[in-house]
């Protein structure tokens, strides 16, 4: 499928028709905990590793579907679908690290809920994340030591929108015989970009955000490049093959299913430059942070890593009065910790997902207190401008 374009592999990829037995059209949703055998022998082949599927923990044609068609998009060999994108993280790391391994990161660039789960990695299993200051590749060559297993970096930073420069990072990893992880969530399941394409070995997300965008279930996915040679590097002993979590079919055909439409990325896309551009505008906006703004200092570097004329469905900003003047005042726009759906969805992380940060890790991290996060969905975005113009009204003016 690799030689079809993007539109054509979210509808065909994973998946052909068995003409030849008057095959179904739709995806059929294998709803078994297990597989029949043929006969002893293809049983014996089947647990050696013969193609076919023996038990669902293990594989499920509808779910192998997801992970063919995402492996697809992203531009990797094979992907393992998970519970959710935190599931996808923790299966990666524990695939690559043992107990007093440690890996990479920068804090300002990383999502709340990836930074406490990282802090659990350390206090419960001892795997260490060495944190630093930004993004500049010298800083992690710095920190790395005889024990790291890999550097990590979303693609596109929730909420502080920092673009990470992967290509840089992964000559930097490879240098050191070192995977680079990905974090793609924001990158809309590949539509707006394909990390691997700039050398990341190893792709994650959530895919209960753009890549479904309805929020009707949960879910993640970790995808391969199929280009590192762990064989050949001394940090590891054998190649990557985690262990992992599985959902019921359903729960998949209703996320490959939604796959098959990333019309809402477009449209998402298509009118939030204009609400930015508004938000930059008003008097009662203190900044606006927008990767398609050229006042954004990664708008350069978006312009050459994004897909053309695309910057993402997110836009964060700050207002001169308190988050819950404009936030409790809206009435289109919905409150609630998600992302990537077809609604306009809103959250402070400061009194949310990073509230139990410490003015030091927020200070880290890049994310201010009085951040507002807006994730834009597929409205007519002049109703969207207004129902933020009508909210605005109640911030007091100083």
């Amino acid at each position: 499928m690799s030689s079809h374009q993007f539109d054509t592999q979210q509808i065909h990829a994973g998946y052909a028709a068995d003409r030849a037995r008057n095959g179904p059209l739709a995806v059929p949703i294998e709803a078994t905990a297990a597989y029949t055998f043929e006969n002893l022998d293809h049983g014996s082949a089947l647990f050696q590793g013969s193609p076919g599927h023996v038990y669902s923990r293990l594989s499920n044609g509808t779910v192998n579907v997801l992970e063919q068609r995402t492996a697809a998009l992203e531009g990797g060999v094979a992907a393992v679908a998970t519970s959710s994108g935190q599931a996808a993280q923790l299966i990666t790391l524990f695939g690559l690290c043992d107990s007093g391994h440690n890996v990479i990161a920068s804090q300002n660039g990383l999502f709340g809920g990836t930074y406490s789960q990282f802090q659990q990695l350390s206090r419960k299993f001892n795997i260490k994340v060495k944190y630093v200051e930004d993004l500049k590749p010298e800083l992690f060559e710095e920190a790395i030591d005889e024990n790291t297993r890999a550097i990590f970096v979303e693609s596109i930073s929730n909420p502080s929108l920092i673009l990470a420069p992967i290509t840089e990072l992964a000559m930097l990893a490879h240098k050191h015989h070192l995977p680079l992880v990905v974090d793609n969530t924001c990158g809309m399941g590949g539509w707006l970009i394909r990390p691997i394409d700039l050398g990341a070995d190893i792709v994650v997300h959530s895919t209960s955000k753009w890549v479904a965008g309805h929020a009707v279930v949960l879910g993640g996915m970790v995808i391969d490049s199929g280009r590192f040679d762990w064989d050949a590097s001394p940090r590891f002993k054998g190649v990557f093959n985690p262990k992992y979590d599985r959902r019921w079919p359903f729960a998949l055909k209703m996320r490959w299913e939604m796959l098959r439409d990333m019309g809402p990325c477009q449209k998402s896309v298509r009118g939030i430059l204009d609400a930015a551009g508004w938000l930059e505008s008003h008097p009662k906006v203190k900044w606006v942070s927008y990767l398609g703004l050229e006042s954004h200092p990664d708008h350069v570097r978006a312009v050459e890593m994004l897909r053309e004329n695309a910057f993402g469905g997110i836009v964060c900003f700050g207002i001169i009065g308190h988050p819950r003047d404009v936030i409790d005042n809206l009435k289109l726009t919905s409150n609630l910790s998600h992302m990537g759906h077809v609604k306009t969805l809103i959250i402070h992380p400061g009194s949310t997902t990073n509230q139990s940060m410490s003015d030091e890790e927020v200070l880290a991290s890049g994310v201010p207190r009085d951040l507002i996060r807006v994730s834009v969905g597929i409205e007519d975005i002049t109703d969207i401008i207004a129902d933020f113009e009508q909210a605005l009204e109640h911030v007091p003016s100083s």
